[in-house]
């Protein structure tokens, strides 16, 4: 019997997470259909199955919603499967619990203890983990330490956040403008997209044969060809960091010896070049890091999402206890979809 799922999104950045799914989905001779309260749905790909009204998912009758959202309408049909929009970046409520999900599918061993623990206390969810389905298509590729370039000029990422409070991308415009301006690396620069459109603009403005501006839907697709990342407070720098290279943090909010965190703007050209020099104790570090947040290299967590919904569902689909009721969560979701049977 052929199996329904639905992926749900609210923002863009559904697409690279729950697109190697979708492919693990077809895999097995089962169907994936998208839905969206956000953007995303005009980047979906003609053969990418939309449904555009809350009926059309009633009809789809998934037996699971895989979601990397805070939030999942509870009135669609299935098991309510959270997989995550990102790593644990000491932002707050990352290890939170909304009252939506049946399921978390963890990334790693630091994640499942801390979800493990709320689900003992709980009782309305359980706990697999499963490694994070967006580094599927790079990890099969590339596994997590893809061999070096040689006799190349260096290749610096620079990524950051959007919020205000933890982005580095007013402070360190000036210099990043003056370092692409020497000639010594080649930069590539790409922000969150929610970053203020001014600063974008800003980064913009710097293109130049030393300096692209990459306006790439999945990050990852960048990871290649970079050698160093810089970074602040980005969840994007731990997936970084799974690559096996290194990463320059500015006033990370939760600093360790995987990083090299610098605290003020003329401290980044002399970071950059200890990255680059790769130090065997940083490198153990990263190494040590990795296998706290995910220690799976084989690019088959979305195989793995689908085994513990295969479980979860084999054991009756619930928890020892039901869900809190949540009255105000769900009143925002049906209003934000405007449905009310």
């Amino acid at each position: 019997m052929v199996r329904h799922y639905l992926l749900y999104g609210s923002e863009r950045y559904a697409l690279a997470i729950l697109r190697p799914i979708q492919q693990a989905i077809v895999n097995r001779g089962d169907k994936a259909a998208w839905f969206f309260d956000g953007p995303g749905a005009a980047d979906l790909a003609p053969d990418e199955l939309l449904l555009r009204e809350v009926d059309q998912v009633k009809d789809w009758n998934a037996v699971a919603n895989l979601s990397c959202s805070n939030a999942v309408p509870h009135f669609f049909p299935g098991a309510k499967v959270q997989v995550f929009h990102g790593f644990d970046a000491g932002k707050p409520r990352h290890i939170y619990v909304r009252g939506f999900f049946d399921l978390y599918c963890t990334t790693g061993p630091a994640d499942t203890a801390a979800f493990t623990a709320l689900s003992r206390q709980l009782g309305h969810f359980s706990v697999r983990e499963t490694g994070w389905p967006k580094l599927d298509p790079y990890l099969s590729r590339y596994g997590c330490a893809p061999p070096a370039a040689v006799g190349q000029t260096p290749v610096i990422l620079y990524h950051s956040t959007f919020s205000p409070s933890w982005s580095a991308a007013r402070i360190l415009f000036d210099k990043v403008k003056e370092l692409s301006r020497k000639g010594l690396h080649r930069w590539v620069v790409t922000l969150h997209p929610k970053t203020d459109p001014a600063v974008v603009a800003q980064y913009r403005s710097l293109q130049s044969e030393q300096l692209r501006f990459a306006d790439n839907e999945n990050i990852h697709d960048l990871f290649a060809v970079a050698d160093v990342m810089i970074s602040d407070t980005s969840s994007a720098l731990h997936e970084f960091l799974l690559t096996g290279k290194p990463v320059v943090t500015f006033r990370n909010r939760r600093p360790g010896p995987q990083l090299i965190d610098i605290a003020h703007p003329d401290t980044l050209e002399p970071a950059i070049e200890l990255a680059l020099s790769k130090p065997a104790e940083l490198m153990r570090s990263i190494g040590d890091y990795a296998q706290k947040i995910h220690p799976y290299s084989d690019g088959k967590s979305s195989e793995r999402v689908l085994a513990a919904v295969d479980a979860f569902l084999a054991a009756g689909g619930r928890n020892r206890k039901r869900k809190p009721l949540n009255l105000w969560r769900k009143l925002k979701m049906r209003r934000r979809l405007g449905y009310w049977r």
